[in-house]
């Protein structure tokens, strides 16, 4: 079983690496022993497992993962990088963060202050600390469907589900819900959404307190998403995968998830001046994300 998150990945183009990176990516996406991405995901968590089941358990890898998940698209190839030791180090750093509970405690007070120590040593070598994927656990943030349109879904329910790709379910060894768009739509999207979030702001989003609150953090969590994507190749691609979130959804629930046409039809309710329906598109996705966290604390 998947830990129940989500995952959103930046996929660059073979063009966006130089040597001797850009020859290990090439032999890596031909190599027929990598992992599939059918397998990629119980790979990568059962590599976790292995070393937090270690005694003592190793944190942080001693050295960098040399895998990636690969896309091709009209004959070019995308690669994802793990990066699973930069991101356990910003893992660690978000669970020892003085606001975070008790769980900061879980692990070897001389394990987890190593870890820092090589993170720090790796900061100051100026190595890239760009992050390839992004981690939710028990629900997407609303923010991520801004860059995607309903027709980019592409929903598998497993062995005999019914066929077919951005509509019905298709038939696939495994379960999955994922969207994925160009880098240059998904910026697009994203500046569209944070032009009629501040719009907004400065009518009826910003009269009432408690509206006007989450709509500065839905403009602060856009800014950074924002950002994050202008790190990358312009001719990457963004892929958002439900990842084992679809195990705490029946089929259903899955086909019937329309969080990304939701969030379009908000941001176009703040552009034709209809905050009424934007107010409402955001509280119906809303809901389904706050009924998948109630999960999180479930007996």
């Amino acid at each position: 079983m998947l830990p129940y998150t989500a995952y959103l990945r930046v996929y660059e183009p073979l063009s966006a690496f130089e040597e001797p990176e850009l020859s290990r990516w090439v032999a890596y996406a031909a190599s027929p022993s990598r992992p599939r991405r059918l397998s990629a995901l119980e790979a990568e968590y059962a590599g976790a497992l292995r070393r937090l089941t270690a005694q003592p358990p190793v944190i942080i890898p001693d050295t960098e993962s040399q895998d990636a998940y690969i896309r091709w698209a009209e004959g070019a190839t995308y690669v994802c990088p793990w990066q699973t030791r930069l991101r356990s180090w910003l893992a660690l750093s978000h669970l020892r963060a003085p606001a975070r509970p008790p769980l900061a405690d879980a692990f070897a007070l001389r394990e987890a202050e190593r870890a820092v120590r090589a993170y720090a040593g790796t900061r100051a070598g100026a190595a890239s600390l760009k992050t390839y994927i992004q981690t939710s656990p028990w629900c997407v943030p609303l923010v991520w469907f801004a860059m995607f349109s309903p027709a980019e879904r592409w929903l598998a329910l497993g062995p005999g589900g019914e066929t077919g790709a951005a509509g019905p379910a298709m038939a696939s060894a495994m379960r999955t819900l994922m969207y994925a768009t160009a880098m240059a739509q998904a910026r697009r999207r994203l500046a569209r959404g944070l032009a009629a979030v501040r719009q907004g702001l400065r009518g009826p989003l910003g009269r009432e307190q408690d509206i006007r609150r989450r709509s500065l953090a839905v403009t602060a969590h856009l800014e950074h998403l924002a950002r994050w994507l202008e790190e990358f190749h312009p001719q990457s691609v963004v892929e958002l995968d439900y990842g084992g979130l679809v195990n705490l959804l029946d089929d259903d629930a899955l086909r019937s998830d329309q969080s990304v046409a939701e969030i379009a039809a908000a941001v176009s309710g703040l552009c034709r001046d209809e905050p009424e329906l934007a107010i409402a598109m955001y509280r119906r996705a809303a809901g389904r994300c706050q009924a998948l966290r109630a999960a999180e604390t479930a007996n």
